[in-house]
């Protein structure tokens, strides 16, 4: 007892020797586990790492594949900012990104809300084929929704760009599920309280569903982000063109292809995703398990 507290006094580690044995028996059956994943985020890394080093080289510094820092970094930003114009583009992206996640997720909370907590004939039907939506690619529509937009003048415009992806069939889904495994009760006691159905949604279902909602608002963020097909379709006038449109113009600058220019636009054009990720970060991830876990 008196070499145990001499020991406690010192500092010394005191854990029994069983324990000890027992993490070192753990290490050595999981090593060859961290290594793996070690070569791994590697190999993830490596694209990465590779573009950074383009985006600062010039052709022929690439052509020959080096692996170390150009001196045209600076030349490279000037084309890509000043030149090309990215920054209105990224703007244009951000507005847009921003205006369909949260009308996908507006229209999503109310599709789910009517899903669950109202009862109309032809309920499941209508859930049917807003399922049925989810196996349409936009390419089959397209045509239709640019034919729509002209005739009601607004192609082109922000509005354009928008209205017509502000309804998402993943987030009626998404929303009908999560509002179905809430307590049945819920609704009871709100009226009961006085409640109408729009205080019902934003006093209890919102604040049960910022995981679900975090996790939306990540996935269609990125969806309006990428947007390319459509915004290339419609806008005709420069200044309201959107980022991923932009980057297909970086790839002729000057006399020919430059791929330093366009290395550095797409690492510039995937820091505000980034940023969005980071932030929603611990909602988009509990928002997927709970989704998983149902």
């Amino acid at each position: 007892m008196a070499v145990n507290m001499a020991s406690v006094a010192r500092g010394e580690d005191t854990a029994p020797e069983p324990k000890r044995t027992t993490v070192r028996r753990k290490r050595r059956r999981t090593w060859h586990i961290h290594i793996a994943l070690s070569i791994i985020c590697a190999i993830s890394c490596a694209p990465v790492v590779y573009a950074i080093l383009v985006s600062t080289q010039n052709n022929a510094q690439m052509i020959n594949f080096d692996l170390t820092l150009g001196e045209s970094f600076f030349a490279n930003l000037s084309t890509v900012w000043n030149d090309r114009n990215l920054g209105n583009y990224m703007i244009n992206s951000a507005i847009m990104a921003v205006i369909i996640a949260v009308g996908k997720s507006i229209t999503g909370l109310l599709a789910g809300l009517a899903f669950v907590y109202f009862r109309f004939p032809g309920r499941w039907i209508v859930f049917f084929f807003v399922l049925i939506t989810l196996m349409m690619p936009t390419e089959i529509s397209i045509l239709a929704l640019f034919e729509v937009t002209y005739d009601l003048g607004i192609s082109g415009s922000m509005a354009g760009l928008t209205i017509p992806f502000l309804a998402s069939a993943t987030a009626a889904f998404l929303f009908r599920q999560h509002f179905a495994n809430l307590p049945a009760n819920l609704s009871e006691a709100a009226q009961l309280d006085g409640a109408n159905p729009l205080q019902f949604l934003s006093r209890v279902l919102v604040p049960l569903s910022w995981n679900v909602l975090g996790a939306l608002v990540v996935i269609e963020f990125l969806y309006g982000w990428n947007m390319y097909l459509w915004p290339l379709l419609t806008v005709s006038n420069r200044d309201n063109q959107v980022v991923q449109v932009g980057l297909a113009t970086l790839q002729q600058s000057g006399e020919g292809q430059m791929y330093g220019p366009l290395m550095l636009g797409a690492l510039i054009a995937s820091i505000p995703p980034i940023l969005v990720f980071l932030a929603l970060q611990r909602p988009f991830m509990r928002g997927f398990a709970m989704t998983r876990d149902k």
